[in-house]
């Protein structure tokens, strides 16, 4: 890409605070941007060949919006942590396999995409980010769901398509969940805890494309209760 077209670029987000390049084949994070760490609110480099987000990037202290989706990375710096402001990081399509322990400091995050990364493991200490709407970390290689997700504020969570065989009750927990998506996971019918179904606050729980078939929930406890739940959210909607 020549010079002058990320000039204009750079000239057009110095007026709006928002940079936008996908699809160009860039093969680096623009140093370029360092000159509009003041005032940068949405970068958007999607579709891109960029393998490294440099440190730099916790210099960005106005980011509300980052999304690096279709690109080459393998890791996150921890300087993300930086980021106060991020409401939205999107990183999906990508080759990330495990996240900086600092993502818990994203006090403001709302939405973080991660599907189609490499990731063999859920992400701990998200517990933090108390405003977190929604967490897709479909598409990748997660294997369990641990006890500690309870801790996690998230009102979606999307896990499509992993290889889960184990997911912990403590889920039911979590206190603002609503949507739990599990479809294309390895779960057998006595791996699904019946506490999701009776106690929690889950109104859509998808499970298609397990060891079993969907019908045969209605043979644990709680499905009357879960199905109540879901039926009320539909007519809110219809």
């Amino acid at each position: 890409m020549g010079n002058s077209a990320l000039k204009s670029h750079l000239e057009t987000s110095q007026k709006t605070g928002v940079f936008q390049l996908t699809g160009k084949g860039l093969l680096e994070f623009p140093e370029e941007l360092q000159r509009l760490t003041s005032n940068l609110r949405t970068v958007d480099l999607s579709g891109n060949k960029i393998e490294v987000l440099p440190a730099a990037i916790g210099n960005f202290l106005q980011l509300k919006s980052l999304t690096l989706n279709a690109n080459r990375l393998t890791s996150v710096p921890p300087e993300i942590g930086n980021l106060k402001k991020l409401e939205t990081l999107s990183l999906n399509g990508n080759r990330i396999q495990q996240l900086p322990p600092s993502l818990g400091q994203l006090r403001a995050l709302r939405t973080l995409r991660l599907s189609g990364n490499r990731i063999s493991e859920f992400p701990s200490g998200l517990g933090a980010l108390r405003h977190l709407d929604l967490l897709d970390l479909s598409r990748n290689q997660i294997q369990s769901v641990p006890a500690d997700v309870s801790e996690l504020q998230a009102i979606e969570i999307n896990l499509n398509q992993n290889q889960i065989s184990v997911l912990a009750a403590e889920v039911s927990r979590c206190p603002r969940l609503k949507v739990l998506r599990l479809e294309e996971n390895c779960l057998e019918l006595s791996a699904v805890p019946e506490s999701v179904l009776l106690d929690s606050q889950v109104c859509l729980f998808s499970v298609e494309g397990n060891l079993f078939e969907v019908k045969r929930l209605r043979d644990l406890q709680g499905y009357d209760k879960y199905m109540e739940r879901f039926t009320a959210t539909k007519k809110k909607f219809t």
